[in-house]
Formats: C-alpha cells, structure tokens, sequence
C-alpha cells in the first residue's frame, strides 16, 4: 500500500503544471484575440473619431445698457426670470426727460411764429418796395416839370436842386426796401412753413426729447432669461453702465477645445455627438462642425505666451471647435450657457472645408424692440406747426 502510494506521489504536480500552462495559454490566446480585436476597432472606426471633454456649452449673452441716464426708480425682473422681447425691465426716473420735452415743444412753437413772422415781414417788404416806387415815379415827374421851369427862369436854382435831390432819395429808399425784401427772402426763399430749416431744427430736437423720454423704460431686445443682474432701485446709471444680461435658451452651441494633434481630419460639416454633464448618456446631441477658430486660446489670451525666451517648454495646444446642435434636442433637452460636455466628432469624410470659402449672407441676429415709431411725435410736430403757423 504504501509503495502504491509513493508512486503516486510524484504525478500530482505534473498534472498541476499541465492545467497550469493551459490556463496560461488560453488566457495568452484570449488577450492575443482581445488585442487583435482592439486593433481592427481602433483601425476600422475608433482612429476616424476625435474626442474631447474640454467642452462646452456656449450662447449669445446680450448686456443691457440703458440708451439714457438717469435714476432707477423701478426693477421689474431678477435673475431667472423669463421676458419677452418688448418687456420693460426697468424704468428710469422720467421727470428730467419731461421737462426737456416741454422745453422742446416750447421752442418749436417759438420758431414757428418767428418763422412766419418772416413770411409777413416778406409781404409787408413788398408793399414798401411797390410804396417807394410810387414815390421815386413822383419825384422824378415832379423833377422834369421844374427842369422845363428852370429852363424858363420861373423857379430858383434852389428848388431845382432839392427836386433833384428827392428823386435821389426816393431812389435810395426804394434801393433800402428791394435789400431788406431779398435779406428776408434769404432767410425763408420760397419754402413752405413745415420746411423751414429752424423749424425743422426746433422739430428735430423735440423728436430727440421725446426719445430720450421713450427710453427711461428700458425693454427687452430678445425673448430669454435674465441673468447677472446688478442694478438695483435707485441707482444712479448711465449708458456704459452694465445692467443685466438676457440669455436665450435658444441658438446654443458647444465650444470644444481639441489638441492640435487632432484636428489634420476636421473639417466642416462632419458630424458630432455631445453628451453633457447634466443629462449623462441619457441624452446624447446630434450636432456638426460649422467652424474652426482662427486662434488658440492662449494666441487670444490677456497676457499671450512669450515663446521667444530662452527657457521655453512646448506644450501641445487647443484649438476651439464650434459644434452646432440640434435645435429640437435644445428645445426637448435645455441646456445652460458653460455646462461641460463630451464631444466626439466623426472625421471619417475628409473632403469638406476646413475655412469657410463664402462670407455669411444676412444678419446673423436682429430685433426690432429698441426700434421706436415716430407715429406720435411726428403727429404732434403738425399740430404744433398748425396751430402756430396762422
């Protein structure tokens, strides 16, 4: 029994080694197949797409400044709240603009009636002309019966010498009118009331009063959401002052900051996947490269990298990427101006663009809100004139 047993003893570990190099060899096998598989991903699809998470969500923020100064004397929004274009955020103090409105209509009224007052003085100039000519007509007969008179010794030389005066005299007084007619006739020539250049200067300057007026309510330019907001009731602004910022939820983008080792393939109008932060892969973006930045961050930077020293460390830098998303993602799915993504771009296609070749067609962004329509003040312009023109 026991020699059975000896020889037993030393086939154990043989067949441990055996089981052993099998395990080894079929792990080798299935680490060999995983990195072959690995390498035809990376080969067929993986080598195609460019990664980054140094991304994220971008937008339009429109600062809002007042057009006039003036004291706040109402708020109407704070941050997060929701406006529409149109709505006023805020209202100034209108007592100063008021004022200056009155003042206008005063002095519009006062160029009227000045103005036709020099339109009558025009008549009143031509019948003096028309009277001095009367007049010079006279003294020149009543100069022509004396010469024959002279001529006959029936009048002193005297009396012939002041006939001979009132004729040049009544010349002068005729010269004197026809200057003060065209002197007046220079200031109004043949324009009508309306179009006088005072009155449209006094007109002018009451439409600017009745802007200024206008805009101590200041309104929203976009639909949005308020955001940043720092003034506060009573405060004394001007038109540099900053005063909120209105965010819309709409027309987002995503900056993605790709190394310059990825960008040989990058082209415009390839495709992209986002995935942000705030929704994980739950929601995944469609989007497309519209554009590559002209500058890397640091090229655009306050204070830029002075390359030239001599102790100089190259470091590989980003270029930014704007990525455009799908609006009715955005719509379904918001986001917020500088949430972090995940952006993966498809370079698979290499033929597009890698500049744009064609300028933009068209405004970009407008609004018509700030647009003010001078319907009112116009109408109250005629009325002034009407009721000061006689």
């Amino acid at each position: 029994m026991s020699a059975q047993a000896e020889s037993q003893q030393p086939q154990q570990p043989t067949a441990k080694k055996r089981s052993r190099k099998r395990a080894l060899l079929i792990l080798g096998i299935i680490f060999l197949l995983a990195g072959a598989a690995y390498l035809a991903y990376w080969y067929l699809v993986a080598r195609h797409y460019q990664e980054t998470d140094d991304a994220y969500v971008a937008g339009n923020q429109v600062q809002i400044m007042a057009q006039v100064t003036g004291s706040v004397t109402r708020v109407n929004v704070d941050d997060t709240d929701l406006v529409h274009k149109g709505d006023v955020l805020l209202t100034l103090d209108p007592t100063d603009a008021e004022q200056a409105f009155e003042r206008a209509q005063t002095e519009l009224a006062s160029s009227v009636r000045q103005t036709h007052q020099l339109i009558i003085n025009s008549k009143q100039y031509q019948a003096t002309i028309a009277l001095r000519k009367t007049e010079l007509s006279q003294a020149e007969t009543d100069y022509q019966r004396r010469v024959v008179l002279g001529a006959a010794n029936a009048i002193g030389r005297e009396e012939l010498q002041h006939a001979r005066d009132a004729v040049a005299s009544a010349k002068a007084s005729l010269d004197v009118a026809q200057q003060q007619y065209n002197a007046n006739q220079a200031m109004i020539l043949s324009t009508p009331l309306a179009q006088q250049p005072a009155i449209q200067q006094a007109a002018a300057q009451l439409r600017d009063a009745w802007l200024a007026l206008q805009r101590t309510r200041v309104v929203a330019p976009i639909d949005g959401y308020v955001s940043r907001r720092s003034v506060q009731v009573g405060a004394q602004i001007t038109t540099n002052t900053p005063l909120m910022a209105v965010v819309p939820a709409t027309n987002l983008w995503v900056d993605a900051n790709f190394k310059e080792t990825q960008l040989a393939n990058m082209r415009i109008g390839q495709p992209a996947t986002v995935v942000s932060d705030i929704y994980g892969d739950d929601v995944v973006y469609q989007g497309k490269v519209v554009g590559l930045d002209m500058g890397t961050g640091s090229a655009f930077s306050l204070l830029p990298a002075q390359n030239a020293t001599g102790n100089w460390i190259k470091v590989v830098q980003r270029l930014p990427v704007r990525i455009e998303l799908d609006p009715k993602q955005v719509a379904d799915h918001p986001l917020r101006i500088g949430l972090s993504t995940l952006v993966k771009v498809d370079t698979r296609d290499p033929q597009g663009q890698m500049l744009a070749s064609v300028p933009r067609k068209g405004a970009l962004y407008e609004t018509n809100a700030l647009t003010l329509d001078l319907a009112p003040v116009d109408k109250l312009i005629a009325d002034i004139i009407q009721a000061n023109g006689g």
